[in-house]
């Protein structure tokens, strides 16, 4: 996995992507080095991925099953057409692992925590691709005990 400092946020965007783990988990990106972030089929998630940039970090979210911040992956290769559309209007990625949380953040910590109410995660519930501001990146590596 890569070197890359997750707390030097400086020139980055941070997002955060959801994936449920019984599909693809962020052991399968691990396992596959780098992945294609695919199959978003709504317009602001689809505008969040146009707008990602070549070494952008991720939050990896868990749905669904675990519904908790796993890891943090990194944009490798951004300004993709999705493969999985036949028409070429959706947006893909794609993505590296970086390093696994020392422990999940959870849906419901998250929801608890006052200061990260209004993270996109909250508000957008069902946003699959969302945005992520500096202080709550920085809030939710501390709530996991920083990257393994």
């Amino acid at each position: 996995m890569s070197k890359i400092d997750v707390m030097d946020v400086a020139g980055r965007q941070l997002w955060l992507m959801k994936s449920e783990p019984d599909v693809y988990s962020y052991d399968d990106l691990v396992a596959e080095g780098e992945g294609t972030w695919d199959g978003v089929r709504n317009h602001l998630a689809a505008r969040n991925l146009r707008s990602m940039a070549a070494g952008d970090l991720a939050f990896f979210y868990h749905s669904n099953i675990g519904k908790a911040v796993v890891a943090v992956a990194t944009i490798s290769v951004p300004g993709l057409i999705d493969p999985t559309d036949p028409e070429g209007k959706w947006a893909a990625v794609k993505v590296k692992p970086v390093a696994k949380l020392v422990r999940p953040v959870t849906l419901a910590e998250i929801k608890a925590t006052e200061a990260l109410a209004q993270m996109d995660l909250i508000r957008l519930s069902r946003l699959s691709v969302g945005a992520v501001r500096p202080d709550e990146w920085a809030l939710i590596l501390d709530m996991a005990g920083g990257p393994v």
